[in-house]
């Protein structure tokens, strides 16, 4: 017997179809993939700019914007010393280059917080961070009077601080597995006005905070210059620092790409920027720039000495991989990165030998065996940064030679000093 309602005959099959039809569509359409303005053509992308000045440049094709930079912070600097007598030698100099890792980005945080204990930690003059080195860079760049924000963003969060997952839908539909709200909620409540004030006035004296991002269509590192961005008042730079830092870190497929607005001749372009360990792991400068020959032009003489800190282990770390698809996937682009953080430790090696420049590299040891269950374990993440906390704490000595090296088989440095120029 046929079960009625309210008089009404039951549906056609043409009814149900049509009614199915309707329901599906209003689902695609609530799936609907995420729009974007045209990207910028290739022809123009070394053109295209943000509604900032200087804020950034491609290293692989425009070097010499780095030693405009670089000559800038010079003069800087000189202006600075303006007040000591004439001849007064410019002191030694520290590079800092935080590569990417993700949660293992704790080992760094905690390196940093360990150097302050030990009292031998410098005033960076210069810094780089990829990822999560992107991250911990601009605290790094302004002193320990921010390790208690390293230590809390590197032990008290969990992945629910950075992420949110999505449903399977996501697959198909949107530009990432996961929403990063979170992890954007985190740094706007660091990234402020008065953080960016301060890294303004650093700037001033000749110091240079540079993050790097992979411009996805082009397929090309970024480095942003983050002083120039700070030292603006334009309304834009606030969110343009937040944007660039959540970028770096926007791991492809599994966080949503940032969009990046630029213009061209007046034209309104989108620039897709993700994680800058998709183009390097870590960097210091672009290798094309002979920072030597450039030092003996400027008529500057000093030591400068280049600290890498690698969130990541060396050795080869054995596992036991599943025979399933996203085992073998997700271990062979673990290789890749691990093979690609290598290969960017080997050439700022040779340059950094080749410059004159003092070489030292910290990585997770091979003895730190603690399990991480998520990315974002605040268990293992709280050890790894206590562990590099406690390696920095009791005098850490910092490898002089990337993987593979020994002392007989580098580039010897110069015996006499070289001219430098910053």
């Amino acid at each position: 017997m046929r079960h009625l309602t309210m008089g009404k005959s039951p549906p056609s099959r043409a009814g149900a179809a049509l009614a199915a039809t309707a329901a599906l569509q209003l689902v695609l359409s609530a799936c609907a993939t995420p729009q974007r303005l045209e990207a910028v053509p290739s022809v123009d992308t070394a053109r295209a700019m943000t509604s900032i000045p200087d804020a950034r440049f491609f290293p692989d094709r425009d070097p010499e914007t780095f030693v405009r930079i670089m000559a800038a912070a010079v003069e800087k600097e000189r202006a600075a010393r303006a007040s000591l007598p004439p001849g007064t030698p410019f002191p030694p100099v520290s590079y800092l280059a935080v590569s990417g890792g993700g949660g293992d980005g704790a080992f760094g945080a905690g390196l940093l917080v360990g150097w302050t204990e030990a009292g031998t930690r410098p005033t960076f003059k210069y810094v780089t961070g990829i990822s999560t080195g992107a991250l911990i860079a601009p605290f790094a760049f302004l002193g320990s009077d921010y390790d208690p924000i390293l230590r809390e963003t590197y032990t008290q969060v969990t992945d629910d601080n950075i992420f949110k997952k999505r449903d399977i839908t996501a697959l198909m539909f949107s530009d990432a597995m996961a929403d990063t709200a979170p992890m954007a909620e985190m740094v706007s409540r660091y990234v402020t006005r008065d953080l960016l004030d301060r890294i303004a006035a650093e700037y001033a004296k000749g110091r240079i905070l540079f993050i790097g991002t992979t411009n996805l269509d082009a397929r090309e590192a970024v480095y942003w210059n983050m002083g120039a961005i700070a030292t603006s008042r334009d309304p834009a730079a606030l969110e343009l620092f937040r944007q660039i830092t959540l970028a770096s870190a926007a791991i492809p497929g599994a966080f949503p790409p940032i969009m990046i607005d630029v213009t061209v001749d007046g034209q309104r372009y989108q620039e897709m920027h993700v994680d800058g360990g998709a183009s390097r792991q870590v960097f210091l400068y672009p290798p094309t720039v002979h920072v030597g020959d450039l030092s003996r032009d400027a008529g500057l003489i000093r030591d400068r000495h280049l600290y890498i800190i690698r969130n990541s282990r060396l050795d080869p770390d054995w596992a036991s991989v599943d025979r399933r698809l996203m085992s073998i996937v997700n271990r062979s682009v673990s290789a890749l990165i691990q093979a690609q953080g290598v290969g960017d430790l080997n050439r700022m090696f040779l340059t950094s030998r080749r410059d004159g420049i003092d070489y030292n590299l910290a990585y997770i040891p091979r003895d730190f065996t603690v399990v991480k269950n998520s990315e974002f374990d605040s268990r293992y993440m709280t050890a790894l940064f206590e562990r590099g906390r406690a390696m920095a704490a009791s005098g850490y000595a910092w490898d002089k030679y990337p993987p593979g090296y020994a002392p007989e088989d580098a580039v010897r440095a110069p015996q006499a000093a070289v001219r430098q120029p910053s």
